[in-house]
């Protein structure tokens, strides 16, 4: 074991070496600092999506029910299948869908979404937001407050009302101040809609960013074919979700094949992110690793030519009593050092990112991962340090002293 002055001397000794080769330190270090900085973020980017995907489902409301096109848990198509290979294809759901859907008693709500991305024009402003689609139920199932004027009721949706409601975003966007979007007109193409309220802030961007219509509306128009991107239904009563999932297929067999359409609730599909989530970080992981490797090599070469360049002051050191351990510790302890210079330095770059990010993205850092990644890069330090610090140990006192 080391004794306390021990210690003491070889850190001296170690930021004496480094002091006096800056440059060298500083681009040895790099490797470890650039390898630490690509796992941290990587994983930060990865929890960072995983995140926002689900607060976006969590943001829907409780005991909800989505209804996709396709097999979106199937092992099948695309490459790899998994959750979203099917969403290619699939059902077209339309009128009659919803229709069929909402003889079912234990539902609530039955929310038919069409939903894409538009040029939304309005007092020469433009902004590429979305057109969401829908019934005057959308509203109680998003759980989407008002912030000025009213939301559209069911007789505007049977009448093809042109009245719409603006996400948080977009009339800020376009208006300035969100609530003087009410009253105002806004163009979306060739057609016009009248704005008549703006929701509350809800903190899903595409919410925030959408003007919500009538889906009778956009029929012939924007959405032509008449069909919905996803069907939401709604229970008040959590016991009933089972039942209205069961009831849900049930109907929708009677039209399409199972392979067709996917019948899921927000649990299933936050349970099946956080797996695959636990993959993908696993995969970010092994690839930061690399240059975490790369970087260990780099420590080992530049170790070597340190050994090379100071072989007559161990040459020395060995003539005046030093034994092959000291030797070998000191070598060893710079080489850890040179490993944990650059892991703190990559920890600290990408943390200043990372809080940059979230500002936009809700990016997040790890601290297990983060301790495994020190651990990892301090193990590297000692794994590539252990060779030439040998080879330093190993180097004959007599032999040493006369190398020039």
């Amino acid at each position: 074991m080391l004794m306390k002055n021990e210690f003491t001397d070889l850190l001296k000794s170690a930021f004496a070496d480094f002091k006096r080769n800056k440059v060298r330190t500083f681009l040895t270090s790099l490797g470890i600092m650039i390898g630490v900085m690509s796992v941290v973020l990587l994983i930060a980017l990865g929890l960072g999506l995983k995140n926002y995907l689900k607060q976006q489902f969590e943001s829907l409301g409780a005991n909800l029910i989505i209804i996709f096109p396709g097999n979106v848990f199937s092992s099948e198509g695309g490459a790899g299948g998994g959750f979203g290979s099917g969403f290619a294809g699939g059902a077209d759901f339309d009128e009659r869908d919803v229709a069929n859907l909402q003889k079912i008693r234990e539902a609530d709500y039955v929310v038919p979404v069409f939903f894409k991305s538009s040029v939304v024009e309005a007092d020469g402003e433009r902004y590429l937001g979305y057109i969401e689609s829908s019934n005057e139920e959308i509203f109680k199932i998003l759980n989407l407050e008002i912030l000025a004027g009213e939301f559209f009721t069911k007789s505007e949706v049977s009448s093809r009302s042109k009245n719409g409601v603006m996400g948080f975003t977009i009339a800020e966007k376009l208006f300035g101040q969100p609530e003087n979007a009410v009253g105002k007109t806004v163009r979306v193409g060739d057609q016009r809609f009248r704005v008549i309220g703006v929701a509350k802030k809800k903190g899903d961007r595409e919410m925030d960013a959408s003007l919500i219509i009538p889906y009778k509306t956009v029929f012939g128009t924007l959405n032509p074919d008449k069909t919905f991107f996803t069907i939401y239904l709604g229970t008040k009563d959590e016991g009933n979700v089972e039942i209205v999932k069961a009831k849900a297929k049930e109907t929708l067999l009677k039209r399409y094949k199972e392979d067709e359409f996917s019948v899921t609730e927000q649990t299933e599909i936050l349970s099946t992110v956080d797996q695959i989530f636990g993959i993908v970080n696993s995969i970010l992981v092994a690839i930061g690793s690399i240059s975490l490797l790369v970087g260990g090599i780099g420590i080992m070469n530049i170790m070597y030519a340190t050994v090379t360049e100071r072989t007559k002051e161990v040459g020395i050191r060995r003539a005046i009593g030093a034994t092959e351990r000291d030797i070998l510790t000191q070598f060893l302890a710079e080489s850890i050092l040179l490993s944990i210079i650059g892991g703190v330095l990559g920890l600290l770059l990408s943390t200043a990112i990372v809080l940059i990010v979230r500002i936009f993205f809700p990016a997040a850092i790890n601290f297990f991962s983060v301790a495994i990644t020190l651990i990892i890069s301090s193990a590297i330090g000692i794994f590539f340090g252990v060779f030439p610090a040998r080879r330093a140990a190993k180097l004959p006192p007599i032999e040493a002293i006369r190398y020039e």
